[in-house]
Order: C-alpha cells, then structure tokens, then sequence
C-alpha cells in the first residue's frame, strides 16, 4: 500500500471514531434520560451491541451503495484518492463542530455530502451517482417519518394493552401469526439442493444461510417478545409495567445499537473499499479484505465508549420527556426502521431515525409534548448536512490539489 492510501485508511478509521462517540447518543439518550441505565454503563452496553453487528449484518449492502457514491471513471487517472481524502477532511470537520455544538447532525450524510462534494470538484455533477444521491437524500424525510410512525403505532398499542382493551389483544396475537410467517417464509431455502451435498456440505451451507439470516431472526425474537409482553400487560399494576418497561429497555437499546453498528460502519466500508479499489489493490467491491469489516466495527464500538454527552442532553431530554415504556417503544421502532433500511441496501442517519421516533412517542400524548421548535432547528442541520459537507470537501479538494 502506498503511504497515501495508508493515511486515508486510517482517516477512514478516525472518522468511524468519531462517528461512534458523536451518534453514541443515539443510542443511549432514552436509556439515561429513563435512568434504566447510568451513563456509563450505557455506553458499555452500546458499544457491545455495536461491534457484535459484525456477526449480523454480513451482506455489506449498504457499504456496496456508499462505495457506489461516486462515478470513477468520470474523474481523471490519480484523482480519486484526493476525492476521498477531501471528502473525509470534510466529514471529520463537520462531525466535530456538530458534536462541540451539540447538535445530533448525520455522520451519515456528512460522509455521503463530502465524498460527492469532492468528486463534483474534480469531475463535475457528472461524477457522482445522481439515483444514490437522490435515494440517500430522501431518507433525510423518510427515515424520520417511519421511525416516528412505528414509534407512534407501538405507543398506542403498549397504551391500549395496559387499558385491558379486546383490540389490542387481537393486535398482538395478529403480530405474533405476521412474525412466525415472515420468519418460516424468510429462513426457507432449497432443501433439494442441499439434498444432493454431502452431510459436511450440507452443515455448512445451513449454517452461512443461518448466519445471513441472523439479523431476521434477531428481530423476530424482538417483536415476538414486545407482542408476548403485550398480552400480559393488563394484569400488571402500573409500578410493576414500569419495572418491566425497564428490562425490556435493555432489549430494545441493545436492537438499536445493532442496527446503528450494522448501518454506520458500513459506510466507512464503502469509502475504505473505494480507496482500495481506486489504489489498484482490488478489482471491485466484492474482494474488500475481511480485515476492512473488522477495523471498521471495531472503531465505531470504540467511538462509543467515549460517549457524546452534549447530544445525550438533546436526545434524551430536549425534545421531549420520556418514560421506559416511551423508551422501548422509540428504540423498538429505531431499531426496525434501521434493519429494513439496511435490507434495502439504504444508508440511512441513524440520528434521525432516533429522533422521528422520539417525536412519535411524544405525539401520543398530546402534540405539545413534542418540543417543535428544537425539533425545527434539528430539521434544519439534517438539510444543510449534505451540502455543507460537499462545499467544505470541494474546498478541501482544490487546497489538495495545489500540493
């Protein structure tokens, strides 16, 4: 490896730091503010559920659509590694200003914005893949949107199951059948194949299809769990629902932490891949070196560990009061949001995920416990990530160009 690529690897790592102790609120804001879990301990716990991602999401999807970013052929011979570095000078920038400021912007699309910024600096609007930029960019919208919706749809049913109500008893057992029938349909594979393998060959096919798997079977256990619980919540007083909001609480962080391992690392896949393949030292996507995954998983858990405690206060606190029964339900909502998003291969900002689902359980109990006008000013980093981060990347680009 060149000394030049070497340092954008390890770019690529520092900013992964970086984005485990900025987004480290994510997934532990509603575990403090609940007091389920003390900060430290809460940081521990994330930082676990973030590197045994590695173990879960093995497709790569999104770190494949991350790499995808930019056109190479559209930029001259030489000039893809300074896009890359431009773009992760940009990133880390943006990512510490926004976490001294306190603000839960994405590492996401700080990473995304920069790396298109410098490719439109050397290539033009040409150089960047216009459908990932417009997918990546939606999400702004729509990951809120859906995390707020199953925040809201979860807070209604945990509510209606503690009245006792007839409706919500139906809804669980009808999640229940959904859950036990999407799990059989998604582990079934051809047995016919396996069939004409050895007993050796068999054993192991079963257990990578298994493995790909995981993630599905993880989050079926989750939801049977949550729908299991549900059944039995109208015979609880409210104490002893609120102690076992608590311990479900472990349950649902730990889901959201996986998601955000499985959803962030994986982008600074993509950009360590690109640079590799931009390096000549792989042909494509496809040979990434096992080591890439395992640095990167490593470094976000680490990030974690270091905690974020000015966002923890927004998070947590700021945009409205929650409860563990509000916390299961916005990190359960979280958590699926991020594991679909991931299926589809879309990298989505784990902090606004976590944020519309905050807001979801917020508007169960009166719009006005919602405090919009912290939510506005969020909205607006969310807007101005992306282009921020690409002018900064531009600019860091043409000052690399001189040396």
């Amino acid at each position: 490896m060149t000394s030049f690529l070497i340092t954008i690897i390890v770019l690529a790592l520092i900013f992964d730091y970086i984005n485990g102790f900025h987004d480290a609120a994510n997934s532990i804001a509603t575990v403090v503010s609940t007091k389920v879990l003390t900060p430290f301990q809460a940081v521990l716990w994330a930082a676990v559920f973030n590197s045994l991602a590695f173990f879960i999401f093995k497709d790569h999807g999104v770190a494949d659509t991350v790499a995808k970013t930019v056109k190479p052929d559209h930029i001259l011979q030489g000039e893809m590694m300074r896009v890359i570095f431009s773009g992760l000078i940009a990133a880390i920038a943006w990512n510490l200003l926004t976490w001294w400021l306190g603000i839960p912007s994405s590492s996401s699309h700080t990473l995304i914005g920069g790396f298109a910024g410098a490719a439109i600096a050397a290539g033009g609007f040409s150089a960047v893949n216009s459908p990932i930029i417009l997918k990546t960019a939606s999400f702004i919208l729509f990951a809120p949107l859906m995390g707020m919706l199953m925040a809201f749809i979860m807070s209604l049913w945990f509510l209606s199951s503690f009245k006792k109500g007839w409706t919500s008893k139906i809804f669980s057992v009808g999640v229940i059948i959904f859950v036990l029938a999407f799990l059989s349909l998604s582990l079934e594979f051809d047995r016919a194949v396996l069939a004409k393998k050895t007993h050796y060959e068999s054993y192991i096919n079963q257990v990578i299809f298994y493995s790909k798997n995981f993630k599905w079977i993880l989050l079926s256990f989750i939801l049977l769990t949550m729908a299991t619980f549900s059944l039995y919540l109208s015979k609880l007083n409210a104490y002893r629902a609120n102690q076992w909001f608590k311990r479900l609480q472990l349950i649902s962080s730990a889901a959201f932490s996986i998601g955000h391992g499985g959803n962030d690392a994986q982008k600074v896949m993509g950009i360590i891949t690109a640079a590799l393949i931009a390096g000549g030292n792989i042909a494509d996507f496809k040979d990434m070196p096992p080591w890439v995954p395992i640095a990167c998983y490593a470094a976000i858990g680490l990030g974690t560990m270091s905690g974020g405690w000015k966002i923890v206060k927004t998070m947590g606190t700021k945009i409205t009061k929650v409860t563990p029964f509000e916390g299961v339900a916005a990190e359960t909502a979280g958590a699926l949001t991020l594991f679909i998003t991931e299926a589809l291969k879309i990298p989505v900002s784990t902090t606004h995920t976590i944020t519309g689902a905050i807001m979801g359980v917020g508007a169960t109990k009166r719009l006005s416990a919602v405090r919009w006008g912290v939510t506005i000013n969020l909205i607006w980093a969310w807007v101005l990530t992306i282009p921020i981060s690409g002018l900064l990347a531009g600019g860091v680009y043409f000052i690399v160009k001189l040396f």
